[in-house]
């Protein structure tokens, strides 16, 4: 703006239009020239500090979504929204109940020769620890503005459950696990996790998987693959899943259905009616 006047007021042609300047341009008809040029140079360098001065704390605010905003969308999910992620252990010991011909004795040599790792230390996720990488990097790459909340049926119903808050919670659990290990050079268990101290089993259990935060936001973010990871330690590793749904789970496994009847009366109902 300055060097648009300083050049307007020395007589040269200016190309293009200049409104702000032009109206601005009252003020600086008493400057001398060598003023004027004080006045832009330092503008000029308050400007490029204040850029310099903000890439630096861009990195310490929240602000940091600017920049991974692009490897977030970039890892974000391309299959079909519903669709959700199978554990490998589980799904060849389906596989393996579900075929007549297989041997389940020589089932586990029969992994290792293959190479598979087999069946994994732990089931789902109570700390950040147990979350992949894609899923810490949508922690730090929210913005907080609320649309998964705001679309949410859970919260707009009452329930406890806000995507945003899960995705804040496992930020804030990153930074004090990050300044533990700045502080002792490794992680020293601080006897906390993010399961329970940070996110409660009610927010988790109220989650219909509707998938609508996924869809509201827009960067790709995925809260809900979160909360179903610490379902799945829940569930698989404490049993610890709602009366309701451990009934049924238990129905499933002993009658082949969720509810409780015998499994020769399952047909009932089609010889009454």
């Amino acid at each position: 703006l300055n060097g648009a006047n300083h050049y307007a007021m020395a007589g040269g042609e200016i190309a293009g239009a200049f409104p702000v300047s032009g109206l601005l341009l009252p003020l600086f008809e008493g400057f001398t020239d060598s003023t004027l040029i004080i006045i832009e140079r330092t503008a000029w360098w308050l400007h490029i500090l204040g850029i310099l001065f903000f890439l630096n704390y861009l990195y310490y605010s929240k602000h940091l979504h600017i920049l991974l905003a692009f490897p977030n969308v970039y890892f974000s999910k391309i299959r079909p929204k519903a669709e959700f992620d199978n554990i490998d252990a589980v799904t060849k010991e389906v596989q393996l109940m579900m075929d007549p011909d297989a041997d389940p004795f020589a089932a586990p040599a029969e992994t290792e020769a293959e190479g598979d790792e087999g069946e994994p230390e732990k089931f789902g996720a109570s700390d950040v620890f147990d979350l992949n990488r894609v899923q810490l990097l949508n922690a730090y790459t929210c913005t907080e503005c609320g649309r998964c909340t705001d679309q949410c049926p859970a919260n707009n119903t009452g329930k406890l459950l806000s995507p945003r808050k899960i995705m804040m919670d496992t930020r804030d659990r990153l930074e004090e696990v990050g300044a533990n290990i700045n502080k002792n050079g490794q992680f020293v268990d601080d006897g906390k996790q993010l399961l329970d101290d940070y996110i409660l089993r009610e927010e988790l259990w109220a989650c219909t998987t509707c998938q609508m935060c996924i869809e509201a936001c827009p960067v790709g973010i995925d809260p809900l693959s979160i909360i179903v990871e610490m379902r799945r330690y829940l569930m698989m590793e404490q049993s610890a899943g709602p009366a309701d749904l451990n009934n049924a789970m238990t129905n499933i496994e002993n009658n082949g259905a969720p509810w409780p009847y015998n499994q020769m009366d399952r047909l009932n109902w089609a010889n009454e009616n």
